[in-house]
């Protein structure tokens, strides 16, 4: 039996995979497995609620509110704010549970549920097991013990969510941004107002693009996979730069004056180097994926800064970070992780820092994205395929052999399942392109031969 829990939560599309009563199934458990570990312990829990703008959220968080409710847990229902405004509200209020429905960048029809513990943290591996455990139960006949009268959870809307968020966000900016016109694309998600009120509070003259979500525009042709609007919006306006989150604005990604991206690794380089000379760069390290460029590897040895690299998501940036007690970590896709300051990926955090390095030193974004230099890399999505299989083909480790045996030392191939779609990602780096581009090919041709 596959297991529910990806890397980033449950996934899947709303109202077939990601059905309601799934998720109240999962919340009554989550309750539940909470209570036994003793977070409830000595007081009432509560939980803070909140989702992204995806039409599936409306029923899919009555459900989730139920759920908890229903188990004795009092919620605070915040709306629409991005999952990192979830996860510090989970914090700052003291909540046993935060709770977040957004699928992130992926296509509106589908949705997710992402739980945090206790200070916004994300839930471990175990806890997430151990509910998957006791959904499974339960769905099996299972009884609980479900309270009654004055037992049962209250729910109450939190409108202060949004500023107390944006507030925190300010707030822990080393300058202002007075000066800097800077286009916003909240890809009609989450982000779609909290960005844009939180960059014009900081002080830039501020253009938006993708702010008007309907329910069903989400990450539609905008946000951080679909840069051309944005591109052509910060040239238009003669814009320092611009941001683009994605539906839940975990993440960020940016572009130049000229409309060149800046990914994930190009920022991570910009705030390693700001944080450093403020001071800020705890044990002189950035954390990264395996995924990262190599171009963002060399960079960082050649500036006299250390790299941690980790497995693909987010979530093991963090626990690299945690464990060590590094500041700053982050993947290409642009999840980018303050540690001083958010407990997860912040994609407006993340706006916010690089457009602060921008004023702060008065370099074009294009001149401090020029720490490194980007090795071509190719990433093809080979979907339909039993992605459980990637480590144990004979088959495709031969393709794989024979990949790196051709690029040698100047470049480097990965292959990985995906953990929140049906797919494997097959990345190749070389110094040349073209190289780059045939064997990429080359490889996802052997993984649909040897998985499909």
């Amino acid at each position: 039996m596959a297991r529910l829990f990806g890397t980033d939560g449950v996934r899947g599309v709303a109202n077939a995979d990601l059905t309601a009563e799934l998720a109240l199934g999962l919340s009554v458990a989550a309750a539940h497995v909470l209570a036994e570990a003793g977070t409830f312990e000595g007081h009432r829990p509560v939980a803070v609620v909140g989702r992204d703008p995806r039409a599936s959220g409306e029923f899919l968080e009555a459900a989730v509110v139920a759920g908890l409710a229903s188990a004795g847990v009092d919620v605070l229902r915040v709306g629409v704010l991005p999952t990192p405004a979830v996860a510090y509200l989970t914090g700052v209020l003291g909540a046993d549970l935060g709770v977040m429905l957004s699928a992130s960048h992926n296509p509106m029809p589908d949705n997710g549920i992402k739980f945090f513990a206790r200070g916004g943290h994300k839930l471990a591996d175990e806890l997430e097991d151990r509910i998957e455990k006791t959904y499974r139960a339960h769905s099996a006949g299972e009884p609980w013990e479900r309270p009654t009268g004055a037992g049962v959870g209250r729910v109450t809307d939190y409108d202060e969510g949004f500023d107390k968020y944006v507030a925190h966000l300010v707030g822990v900016l080393p300058n202002r941004l007075d000066g800097l016109t800077i286009v916003i694309d909240g890809a009609h998600g989450a982000a779609a107002r909290v960005s844009p009120e939180a960059f014009a509070r900081a002080g830039a003259e501020v253009v938006t693009i993708g702010t008007e979500p309907d329910g069903l525009n989400i990450n539609d042709a905008c946000g951080s996979t679909h840069l051309d609007k944005l591109r052509a919006a910060v040239i238009e306006h003669g814009a320092a730069l611009g941001v683009a989150h994605d539906g839940d604005a975990d993440r960020c990604l940016a572009v130049d004056q000229a409309g060149n991206e800046v990914d994930g690794d190009q920022i991570l380089a910009v705030l390693a180097l700001g944080m450093r000379e403020a001071g800020t760069l705890r044990k002189n390290t950035v954390v990264a994926t395996v995924m990262s460029n190599l171009g963002f590897k060399l960079a960082m040895e050649r500036e006299g800064i250390d790299l941690v690299q980790t497995a693909v998501g987010d979530r093991y940036v963090l626990e690299e970070m945690k464990a060590h007690g590094f500041a700053l970590g982050g993947e290409q896709s642009g999840h980018v992780i303050v540690l001083d300051h958010a407990t997860t990926g912040d994609g407006t955090l993340t706006g916010l820092m690089l457009a602060a390095r921008v004023a702060a030193t008065g370099r074009s974004l294009a001149e401090l994205a020029g720490v490194m230099d980007r090795l071509p890399q190719i990433l093809i999505n080979v979907p339909d395929v039993d992605k459980a299989r990637v480590g144990s083909s004979a088959e495709l480790a031969a393709a794989v052999a024979d990949a790196e045996q051709e690029l040698g030392a100047t470049g480097r191939v990965l292959l990985r399942p995906s953990g929140t779609e049906p797919l494997v990602r097959v990345m190749v780096e070389a110094a040349d392109i073209e190289q780059a581009r045939a064997v990429a090919q080359r490889l996802a041709d052997a993984v649909k031969s040897a998985l499909g």
